[in-house]
């Protein structure tokens, strides 16, 4: 229906906007970006420990997303199923902040979203299956989200030292807000619970 696309539309147009601005209303891991977010730690030792990792993530993403882009191409996928797929990245961006994030854990190692070396890559990750989709409204999003990604890139080589803890406070533990790490490890003994009672249940059907 053309009213919610709209809708939708305006809205991740609107916030990916806004991404481009100083906001206390935004994460930490997006705001890191910003001078006014640099609180100098007295230390010049600049160490992004997952920054090599990008390249495989890009890399990674560019081919799986190929994937899909070739079937559409080919007519298998149309354009519904394309913009289908970019929801269900939203989903998973979602899942990522509050629950778990592959990216951390297998790729960047990083200790939470705040020192996340590629936290602004959701919108670019997200909207990259519109690439295929040859309408104003999708390429739009496609530009503006690798807009958002550019500059986020421009910063980190132009002041790596607000994207680092060792140098910049503001990612220190003591002055986050949002706590998600907590969270996340809270659910951790949950997952661990759900696993074994999932492999005593296995055990007994093979029985």
């Amino acid at each position: 229906m053309p009213t919610i696309l709209i809708v939708t539309w305006a809205i991740f147009v609107v916030e990916m906007i806004f991404r481009f601005f100083p906001s206390k209303l935004e994460s930490p891991g997006c705001q890191k970006q910003f001078a006014r977010n640099y609180i100098k730690s007295g230390s010049t030792e600049i160490v992004i420990h997952d920054n090599y990792s990008t390249m495989l993530v890009a890399l990674i993403w560019v081919v799986f997303n190929a994937f899909f882009g070739a079937l559409h191409m080919l007519g298998i996928l149309d354009d519904g199923i394309m913009i289908l797929l970019c929801s269900a990245y939203s989903i998973c961006d979602i899942i990522c902040i509050l629950f778990f994030c592959p990216f951390q854990t297998v790729f960047m190692k990083n200790k939470c979203c705040s020192t996340c070396r590629i936290y602004n890559w959701d919108y670019a990750m997200m909207f990259t299956p519109l690439f295929f989709v040859k309408q104003t409204y999708t390429w739009s999003l496609l530009v503006l989200s690798i807009a958002l990604l550019v500059r986020w890139e421009l910063t980190f080589y132009l002041h790596p030292e607000r994207f680092s803890e060792e140098t910049n406070d503001y990612l220190q533990c003591k002055n986050c807000t949002e706590k998600l790490c907590a969270h996340k490890k809270q659910l951790k003994p949950l997952r661990k619970h759900i696993a074994e009672y999932t492999d005593k249940k296995t055990k007994r059907l093979k029985k």
